[in-house]
């Protein structure tokens, strides 16, 4: 299975020939090679993380395919047939099983309405939080996309969430706002986390992939 990072918070999981999407949002470059696409995850319902035009894009070389997101997805994106997702679901699509945590998005500030988010792990290996910090309780992730950028993040807190994971390896992801002083960082504060647990952190760019 191999994990491709791009701009911001947008990832693809390949595995045996078939692409899932996650988090195709605003601060993303349009995705290439999108015939083999089996389904897209969209963790919330913020613009950095999903919008019609990536969408339209998706579903022009794989029409049909499932759309998951929480309910506040699903009321943002209505022209899109999207199917409501809750933390303790799975779901399989071809050669993916998806596991569904969390519930809510980070707070960013008590005046901003908090939106539904949900976290996702693939084939009980690779973990993605969405904007939140929910932990996969009882999973040894293999990789991580933890975020290291955000309004709502605090890189204290994304550390004790990296902490708490405990996966083996872990990679930054989120990070288009910050510059590149800032994004390493962050890094540096993630790489010093998973270490703590003899894991490994990789520096991935975008357009580059880690295998599991």
């Amino acid at each position: 299975m191999r994990v491709t990072k791009f701009e911001h918070a947008a990832l693809t999981v390949e595995n045996e020939g078939s692409k899932l999407i996650i988090d195709p949002g605003s601060f993303t470059l349009p995705l290439s090679d999108l015939n083999t696409t089996v389904a897209v995850v969209i963790t919330h319902e913020h613009p950095d993380h999903w919008t019609a035009d990536h969408l339209d894009q998706i579903l022009k070389y794989a029409p049909g395919i499932p759309i998951y997101g929480p309910e506040g997805v699903a009321k943002a994106a209505g022209g899109y047939d999207i199917t409501v997702v809750q933390p303790g679901d799975t779901v399989t699509v071809e050669d993916f099983t998806l596991r569904f945590f969390g519930g809510e998005h980070a707070v960013i500030h008590e005046t901003i309405p908090v939106v539904d988010n949900i976290g996702v792990l693939v084939n009980d290996a690779f973990y993605y939080p969405g904007d939140s910090y929910a932990v996969p309780k009882g999973v040894e992730v293999k990789l991580l996309a933890a975020p290291v950028g955000a309004p709502w993040l605090k890189i204290g807190e994304a550390m004790d969430f990296v902490l708490a994971v405990k996966p083996r390896r872990a990679f930054g992801t989120h990070d288009m706002t910050l510059s590149v002083i800032g994004r390493d960082m962050g890094r540096a504060r993630l790489k010093w986390a998973v270490e703590q647990d003899g894991g490994e952190f990789l520096a991935l760019d975008p357009g580059e992939s880690a295998d599991i």
